[in-house]
């Protein structure tokens, strides 16, 4: 499900661990960035979590990481709006 705009995921607390490693070791590729939420799940002893992922950019004007937004597909190897040769 990486790679997707937003994730969310219950999680049992043994996996954990795994999962946000997982995350952090996917996003040191630095195709995609996420902003990651964990809470626990709603149930009474903290068995499981929902964890959240919400990609992001970077955006120089803000100084901040932004919520991603689709710019759309081409077949242009210079991106959304790029012409090619």
């Amino acid at each position: 499900m990486l790679g997707e705009t937003s994730v969310r995921v219950n999680v049992p607390r043994d996996s954990l661990t795994e999962v946000l490693r997982r995350v952090t070791d996917f996003m040191g590729f630095g195709i995609y960035v996420y902003s990651v939420s964990i809470r626990p799940a709603p149930n009474e002893l903290l068995k499981e979590f929902v964890v959240e992922l919400q990609r992001v950019d970077f955006s120089p004007e803000k100084r901040a990481w932004v919520p991603f937004v689709e710019k759309g597909a081409t077949d242009s190897p210079y991106g959304p709006g790029g012409a090619t040769p």
